[in-house]
């Protein structure tokens, strides 16, 4: 729960292009059923806001807003949103129906620094006599960071002090490789289920598989070192030990088809692609970071997608607002905001291709008392020592619950306020209003009050937590969105109402959304927790059981924010965050802490935070009574100084809970539920035609952006590998004299059939041999030879048997004369790449036009004995 996804609560829909009302009739060409993926021409999201730093309106006017809607960036007109003009003296009030923000920082894998932000939970360690192989050379985490993820320093939380001590151990043991391999979230000395599931070796444990990991690791530390490049299993090849070659194919090709390596949005990583499929069709429901990634992965593959988006903007919970007026700008993230952690997140390498700017955000959050006095520092060490000593305390406590119990829970509040009273702690008025603001804090990790935390599971996913820096983008997250939106093709304002996935849908799935039926070979519901715990989704046949028990155990909470521009940043510029106490328990999240973003989003804004029972009250308080709450809160802490605190220029305040798209801001694991209902949730339903996407889908990085990001990279290559199976199926029915390994798919026993059919090619020089399409062989046409296909296969280390392999690829049959009189191997290799485009691929990476060409050629020579 690291880095928080925020929904932006906005009541909006919109069609291709922006409607003049919510219920604008679709154009002319949308109007009718569409009955395949290929109606809609990409269509790009609403155009960008202008520049953060291009002066705004010199008015002193400023726009407030009373519904709990939420304006697109740029489109200040939207009709959902009512506006009135105030004068400067009362703050602009945009109660933009957006959400909560991101956990703040939490520690790193190095060392700790002072004070905290989301102190959510804590990870006992991670085993320590993990030791892989023989180091490559000695090192620190550190320089995992500064190789990896340069240019950011550490940045730490308390609540992660016991594992950055572990982690800094194991760093000894450990060399750059697999460290890498373990931020990105593999084990270290195991395979994960996914690759088990993959085959990606013979039997599970024993020398192939200590192979196959080191060569996995080698993969992923390669490509991060330059992660704007597309590497290839050929460059693989040219640096890996020869004894280590025959576990290439299977690590490269995993690794690719499931989103580790040449992912994202370089010029490079852009113009290649996969093409693993042809043909298959997938429906996307939402265009939020899962929907999105999946959406380019799968188009990469090959795919023909549509992403359908009930909002009219891209993102869903991550949305950056423009906020202007009296000649000052800022860029307000109202969801999502900080990325959790650099170290192996995936949105860092994304930021890295596009040449983001990353801002750390400082460890510095000094705390506030209800009279604007600064907390005593000693108090406050005191203090935050005694909370986690309760943490502690209550780890202790389900730790026997579970052992001698079994299956009883408790929420998480009650367990810490008895042992609170256990043990006489805080008891002074001042060490209560500081540990009700850790309480608080907690409170924001999880989108929840404590009353509704699992005691036994609310911090099920600790031991995966990304490390390193925590960050902002400056400019705002949707910079990444409208990256990754860019070139798809989406509908707006297509508010789905029904999934039909059963019997009768022609072996397929039909998605209704308003009066239009689209038909696709699968889909993919990329929803949030919220709207599938409302049921506003109807499935046809209704889920499995098991899933509905999931949605209802599960919890989804809200976290709200005030976003504040100010004419100056009279809070100065030293602190990226601030705390404020309250006097009531009842209230402890109102306000509770404070984020400067004036060094990120182009002018002096500031944003209030609203966690636990105070998130939900929130949004039934009057906008104009939050800023005055607000506005005391800071001239309480600032005036004292002699510093004058003025009126905002606008505000946006955002109601979550509210927003119909989302009914919430994220996921937690509430009482009665565990982890596996995140499992259960991502479970593929309809004998592979239903998938399911999202932060609540993801069980080891849930409520963050990287996990949603993450879950859609997971669904995609769940998705190759059912329309493989299809293929396959498919295949083998169209040629059923050519026996199961006729084609259709390359199992593991299908290398025989590869080398049978290699043993006579068509053409052949140095390490490369060319089967032809027979149909063209059998046709003087030229025009039809020139438009054929040929399966090329290269060989590599052929010389020793023992460490041999091969990589195949499709090219048209025109180009293989050409390449057959450039001199040398790794000439022919650099055209093939270069200036044919053609990637080499293992025998378990073969597009189904590659098998389809297999099934030709081996029914031709079957009929020719």
């Amino acid at each position: 729960m690291d880095q928080t996804i925020n929904a932006a609560a906005e009541s909006e829909t919109h069609s291709p292009s922006p409607p003049s009302s919510d219920n604008a009739t679709p154009s002319s060409d949308e109007s009718t059923p569409s009955n395949s993926l290929s109606p809609p021409s990409p269509q790009p999201p609403p155009p960008p806001p202008p520049p953060i730093d291009t002066p705004a309106s010199s008015s002193a006017t400023a726009t407030a807003t009373a519904s709990a809607s939420t304006e697109d960036d740029d489109d200040d007109d939207d009709e959902d949103t009512a506006t009135t003009t105030t004068t400067a003296s009362d703050p602009a009030l945009a109660p933009d129906d957006t959400g909560p923000e991101d956990p703040a920082p939490v520690e790193s894998t190095i060392q700790p620094l002072p004070k905290r932000r989301r102190k959510r939970k804590r990870y006992a360690g991670i085993p320590s006599s993990m030791v892989l192989r023989p180091h490559s050379k000695s090192f620190t985490l550190n320089d995992v960071e500064e190789n990896q993820i340069h240019p950011l320093s550490k940045h730490h939380h308390h609540r992660r002090r016991r594992r950055a001590s572990r982690l800094s151990d194991l760093s000894k043991d450990l060399d750059v490789e697999t460290l890498i391999a373990f931020s990105v979230g593999f084990p270290i000395d195991s395979l994960t289920e996914e690759e088990i599931e993959a085959n990606v070796v013979s039997s599970v444990g024993g020398s192939e598989q200590s192979h196959y990991i080191v060569v996995r690791n080698h993969i992923l530390s390669r490509w991060r070192s330059d992660a704007s490049t597309w590497i290839t299993a050929g460059h693989v090849l040219e640096s890996v030990r020869p004894e280590h070659r025959y576990v290439v194919d299977k690590a490269y090709q995993f690794l690719l088809e499931h989103g580790f390596i040449n992912f994202g949005l370089s010029p490079e990583i852009k113009r290649s692609n996969m093409k693993s499929i042809d043909g298959s069709n997938v429906l996307i429901i939402g265009a939020g970071f899962a929907g999105l990634t999946a959406a380019r992965q799968l188009v990469s593959m090959g795919f023909k997608v549509l992403i359908l988006e009930g909002r009219t903007r891209p993102g869903g919970r991550v949305k950056t607002r423009k906020m202007q007026g009296g000649g000052v700008v800022a860029a307000a993230d109202l969801g999502g905001s900080v990325l959790t952690g650099i170290n192996g997140n995936p949105l860092g390498v994304i930021a890295r291709q596009l040449g983001f700017p990353l801002h750390k955000v400082r460890d510095i959050c000094p705390l506030y008392l209800p009279d604007g006095k600064a907390v005593d520092p000693d108090i406050d060490s005191r203090v935050e020592a005694t909370f986690n000593k309760l943490l502690d305390r209550v780890c202790k406590l389900r730790q026997v619950m579970v052992e001698e119990v079994k299956c009883v829970d408790v929420s998480l509040g009650t367990a810490l306020e008895a042992f609170r009273k256990i043990f006489g702690v805080a008891e002074d008025p001042q060490e209560r209003m500081l540990l009700d603001w850790h309480l608080a804090n907690l409170e924001y990790a999880n989108a929840s009050q404590l009353a509704n935390l699992s005691m036994a599971f609310w911090d099920q996913d600790d031991p995966h937590e990304m490390g390193g820096d925590h960050c902002f983008i400056p400019g705002g997250n949707e910079r990444f969105i409208r990256a990754l939106a860019e070139g798809l093709p989406i509908l707006y304002g297509r508010m789905v109402e029904c999934v039909r996935y059963g019997p009768g849908v022609d072996d397929g799935v039909s998605v209704y959304a308003g009066s239009q039926e689209f038909r696709a070979d699968m889909v993919l519901c990329t929803v949030p927790l919220g709207v599938l715990k409302r049921g506003t989704v109807e499935f046809e046949p209704e889920l499995p059981q098991k899933k509905r028990d999931a949605i209802d155990r599960l919890g989804f909470g809200c976290l709200n924010k005030v976003a504040m521009l100010f004419p100056c940043d009279f809070w100065g510029g030293e602190i990226d965050t601030f705390g404020h106490l309250s006097p009531d328990p009842a209230t402890r999240g109102e306000f509770f802490l404070f984020y400067s973003y004036s060094s990120v989003s182009g002018g002096p804004l500031l944003v209030a935070l609203v966690a636990g029972e105070a998130a939900i009250k929130f949004e039934k308080m009057s906008p104009v009574d939050a800023v005055e709450k607000v506005l005391d809160i800071l001239r309480g802490i600032f005036n004292p100084k002699g510093i004058d605190v003025p009126d905002p220029i606008q505000v946006v305040c955002t109601q979550w809970g509210q927003d119909h798209f989302t009914y919430g801001s994220y996921s937690h694991v509430a009482i009665g539920s565990s982890g596996d209902d995140y499992d259960i949730l991502a479970e593929t339903v309809g004998d592979g035609r239903v998938f399911f996407a999202g932060e609540a889908t993801n069980k080891q990085y849930p409520a963050t952006m990287h996990g949603a990001f993450l879950s859609g990279m997971r669904e995609a290559a769940k998705m190759l590998k059912a329309a493989r199976t299809r293929t396959r199926t498919k295949t083998r029915s169209q040629f059923p004299e050519s026996d199961d390994k006729s084609g259709g798919g390359m199992d593991d026993d299908d290398e025989s059939l590869l080398g049978k059919l290699f043993m006579n090619p068509d053409m052949e020089f140095g390490n490369f041999s060319v089967l032809h399409d027979p149909r063209s062989n059998n046709n003087n046409n030229n025009n039809q030879e020139s438009s054929s296909s040929s399966l090329l296969r290269v060989g590599f280390g052929t010389n020793d048997p023992e460490v041999s392999m091969y990589l195949y690829g499709i090219l048209p049959r025109s180009q293989v004369p050409e390449l057959s009189k450039i001199d040398g191997d790794v000439t022919r290799l650099r055209v093939l790449n270069q200036q044919f485009g053609v990637r080499l691929v293992g025998r378990a990476g073969l597009s189904s036009d590659a098998i389809a060409l297999l099934a030709s050629i081996r029914s031709a020579r079957m009929s020719e004995r």
